[in-house]
């Protein structure tokens, strides 16, 4: 799938990635810091539109005016159109990767309306750009994991081996979802859903390259380091008041870390549709990128 794989020639990233790469630093030491330092400017890179919307978060929490005509949670819903659009726009993003966070919006504002209904968590300002009390920014909150993972694919230029027969991939994607509404009601089948994840992906590493050496970790590892970030950056949003849970109504504090197992159920899901646009190829095979 055009987008995906090598990063795209028309993507203004490709011209600076090809300076960086090509870049000759001394062996040894040097080499090694090099290395480091370009994987953490490239994943900063994959975190553009997630970090953008944290400071949004952050900068109108602390100084958006208390008088101001527009509601915050509508003028955060119309910042994140715009960064979107911007994102396009200068080429920041390829269609592919839009798709995709466009299918995180609307999956993740259908699980939004459905849980502040059941009283997991509120929105507490008002807006008027909302569904069922569910402000549209939220789905860009979700969105931002969708363009992080698409994006960290096609930079990194991610091969997965061995990976399961997608089929069952995505019959475990649905039913993670669907627990996310039916253990309100049903049994809660989650610790069931975190054997079968393991049980499918126990074997499988995850290649990337990131300058020179295709280097791989366990598939299992990546997500839960990438759940972890996501839940350290619900604590900054729930801070900014972006949303809240019960039990911090009466004061802010850091959410349980038991809510990271949640974040690592939806890095599955997220992982597991980005493979719509993104076909898991095996070290070598690079069919799939052209």
């Amino acid at each position: 799938m055009a987008g995906f794989g090598k990063t795209p020639a028309h993507t203004r990233f490709a011209q600076v990635r090809a300076r960086l790469e090509a870049f000759e630093p001394p062996t040894g030491i040097a080499s090694w810091t090099y290395e480091f330092l370009l994987f953490g400017f490239k994943q900063a890179w994959a975190c553009l539109f997630g970090a953008l919307m944290m400071a949004l978060l952050l900068g109108t929490f602390l100084f958006y005016p208390e008088d101001a005509p527009l509601h915050r949670y509508d003028f955060l819903t119309i910042a994140a159109l715009g960064i979107q659009i911007a994102m396009l726009a200068f080429r920041l993003e390829t269609w592919d990767e839009a798709k995709v966070i466009l299918a995180f919006h609307f999956i993740g504002t259908v699980m939004e309306v459905f849980k502040t209904a059941v009283g997991s968590w509120v929105y507490p300002e008002e807006a008027l750009l909302r569904i069922a009390g569910v402000p549209l920014f939220s789905g860009f909150m979700y969105a931002s994991v969708g363009s992080y993972i698409a994006r960290v694919w096609r930079i990194f230029d991610f091969h997965c081996e061995p990976y399961p027969a997608r089929w069952m991939t995505w019959l475990l994607a649905v039913l993670i979802y669907m627990n996310f509404f039916s253990h309100h009601y049903l049994p809660d089948i989650r610790y069931a859903l975190f054997a079968a994840v393991v049980l499918l992906f126990w074997r499988t590493r995850i290649y990337f390259t990131n300058w020179r050496e295709a280097r791989w970790m366990p598939l299992l590892v990546g997500w839960l380091l990438v759940a972890l970030f996501i839940w350290l950056a619900e604590n900054i949003a729930t801070f900014a008041n972006a949303w809240i849970y019960p039990s911090q109504e009466e004061g802010w504090h850091m959410v349980s870390v038991p809510k990271l197992g949640s974040w690592y159920l939806l890095m599955y899901i997220s992982f597991v549709l980005v493979t719509l646009v993104s076909q898991p190829r095996p070290p070598g095979n690079d069919s799939a990128s052209q």
